[in-house]
């Protein structure tokens, strides 16, 4: 059985990985997602706040403990804004720096999203984001970075990750289908801090487009980096087909 290691910060969907597990194995893919809770400063979406929680300490901590309590395969720093808040170069430093630290394949929530944009051959995207406008517009600029236009931009200023965490089914579709949709292949939403994996069928089908979120692009990118992504029912369009191993420098 494989192991993915997920890095993930405090404390708000992070049962979102239990609950998958379970559904991969129904669909005959046995693999393990144990968490360890990164520390967090101050919870706030806000640049000071969301480079402090990426930083290389922080994350280096989490690592060791990930490495001390369970060997893994693979690991994922399941966490968009902070790895976006980075840059470009800045998030593939962050995840370099953690794969030297583990000896393992890394990725980051941010860089998932490129790679399942591309794996779908998206080019053009609306983004509901839950944070502020300024957090949410150095999302944009990072998805530029990689070629993706994004169309309309929605945000909604919740500052913290514990009050994201708290939304449900309903507030997440509402979220998720208000920002303006015309044009664009696909809408995604950041924050691993939403709860989304249960919803992604309905999120889909109320929205009629595709729809990538960040627990979603987070799980995808850990399997690909192991090989091949299964198709998997129940998790949206990016789980609808197979998905070849990963090629080396994809995102660059």
């Amino acid at each position: 059985m494989s192991t993915i290691g997920i890095l993930y910060p405090g404390h708000s969907a992070e049962d979102d990985y239990p609950w998958v597990e379970g559904l991969l194995r129904e669909a005959g893919y046995a693999v393990r997602l144990p968490v360890v809770h990164t520390s967090v400063g101050e919870d706030a979406h806000r640049v000071d706040a969301l480079l402090d929680l990426g930083g290389s300490a922080r994350l280096a901590d989490g690592a060791d403990r990930l490495s001390a309590t369970s060997p893994c395969d693979a690991v994922v720093w399941a966490c968009t804004s902070g790895s976006f808040v980075f840059g470009w170069e800045g998030a593939h430093q962050q995840v370099a720096g953690l794969a030297a630290r583990t000896g393992l394949p890394t990725t980051s929530t941010s860089l998932a999203f490129v790679r399942a944009a591309r794996r779908l051959g998206l080019t053009r995207v609306a983004v509901a984001a839950s944070y502020p406008h300024d957090v949410a517009t150095a999302f944009v600029t990072f998805l530029g970075r990689a070629g993706i236009e994004v169309t309309a931009l929605g945000s909604h200023d919740i500052v913290t990750a514990a009050e994201v965490g708290t939304l449900g089914r309903a507030e997440v579709v509402a979220l998720a289908g208000g920002v303006d949709r015309d044009g664009a292949e696909a809408v995604l939403v950041p924050d691993t801090a939403m709860h989304t994996l249960p919803w992604l069928e309905e999120l889909e089908a109320e929205l009629g487009t595709v729809v990538l979120t960040a627990n979603q692009v987070s799980l995808h990118d850990g399997l690909a980096l192991l090989g091949e992504v299964p198709a998997v029912p129940g998790l949206g369009s990016l789980f609808a087909r197979h998905h070849p191993t990963r090629p080396d420098g994809a995102t660059r």
